[in-house]
């Protein structure tokens, strides 16, 4: 299988390893129907009247309630059943072996379009889509490709993808001016580049950082990122291990831990309770609105849009708009961004805002480019 092929090449692990496209819809976009640019493919037709449109999600095995980007695709899909009219149906992956199952099953349904949430569901959404020419699909965190790796572009599925080194960047930047040991982790659940772009990012951050201020040396545990090497607790599902993990580091010496790794990472907000003066930055969704158990460690989040971009994706479709082009995510379109600061607003020294909020806009305009070999072509 592709995807089989794609963790072995990306060194994914299950043991516990430490160590040291078309351009984005702008948010007045993520409203509106398709475009005049848009490609529509025949499959989408001339639309759809809503009263017969289904819409169907398939979660990876991290489940609909993981408090992260399973749960934000919910949401959205929610969203779109509410707003427009239509049937929404969702169906819950419990292991691996579930997700070609569950998108032929949603297809013998007769779905107007099949979103598959995650990177893991790649093989699944597009052997069905190749299948299936006169249905749309849709991918969230990831292209596709053919068993070289090769980019495959097809006319009925749609990648919706995330510059999350951006946003992370910030996030970074933040843990290493708000540390107070000087020593600040991060982990995945698996290596795959949906989840190295938010640790890239996180560690370019902390290295400005370091590069700004003179008298700074934070140190990044968990991930290097000129290696592409470091902490994977190796699923999305055991929350023990993020926790075991998270243990690991603070007995480093790190007070600012971010998991990238969905449910995984209550584990690692658990440790992070446990210990005083560690703090949390979760990844996806609002942390401290969605994971609100641990709402005061959350120093903040490095969000997805997920939401309002599979909405759009399912509106364009309903209305006859549908496009092959994959979305995007950036800072400039706002489908990523960090959370506000909530408890910690008063915090965060105000040079410390200032700076982050100068990075941003210099992000946006060009004049600052985050990379990351794990980011999504734009």
């Amino acid at each position: 299988m592709r995807r089989v092929l794609k963790l072995a090449t990306a060194g994914a692990a299950a043991t516990l390893v430490l160590a040291a496209c078309g351009e984005a819809p702008t948010e007045e976009d993520t409203n509106a129907a398709g475009g005049e640019n848009a490609e529509s493919s025949e499959a989408a037709g001339g639309g759809e009247e809503a009263g017969d449109f289904k819409a169907c999600m398939v979660s990876d095995s991290g489940g609909f309630d993981d408090q992260s980007f399973n749960q934000s695709g919910k949401e959205g899909l929610d969203s779109s059943v509410e707003a427009l009219g239509i049937e929404g149906v969702e169906v819950e992956s419990q292991a691996d072996t579930d997700y070609a199952t569950n998108v032929s099953n949603l297809v013998s349904q007769g779905c107007s379009i099949t979103i598959g949430v995650g990177f893991l569901l790649e093989d699944a959404i597009q052997s069905a889509a190749e299948e299936n020419p006169d249905t749309n699909f849709a991918l969230i965190d990831s292209a596709f490709s053919d068993a070289d790796f090769a980019p495959v572009e097809l006319d009925n599925a749609k990648p919706i993808l995330f510059n999350t080194a951006e946003a992370s960047f910030l996030a970074g930047y933040l843990a290493a001016g708000m540390t107070e040991s000087g020593t600040v982790a991060t982990f995945g659940g698996l290596q795959i580049p949906s989840v190295a772009v938010f640790m890239d990012g996180f560690a370019d951050g902390i290295a400005k950082y370091n590069e700004d201020n003179a008298d700074a040396d934070v140190q990044l545990l968990g991930w290097d990122k000129e290696a592409q090497e470091g902490a994977f607790s190796g699923d999305f599902e055991n929350q023990s291990q993020g926790q075991t993990l998270t243990e690991q580091f603070i007995s480093q010496g790190a007070d600012i831990v971010m998991p990238v790794a969905g449910p995984v990472g209550l584990g690692a907000a658990a440790a992070a309770s446990e210990s005083d003066g560690v703090h949390i930055i979760w990844v996806d969704s609002d942390g401290y609105l969605t994971a609100s158990e641990y709402s005061d460690l959350m120093l903040t989040s490095v969000m997805k849009q997920i939401g309002p971009a599979v909405e759009q994706t399912v509106t364009e479709t309903v209305e006859g708009g549908f496009s092959n082009e994959p979305y995007v995510g950036t800072l400039e379109n706002e489908g990523v961004g960090l959370a506000p600061y909530h408890d910690f607003e008063g915090e965060v020294p105000e040079e410390l805002t200032t700076q982050i909020d100068e990075y941003r806009d210099q992000i946006i305009s060009g004049d600052l480019v985050i990379e990351s070999p794990n980011s999504p072509q734009q």
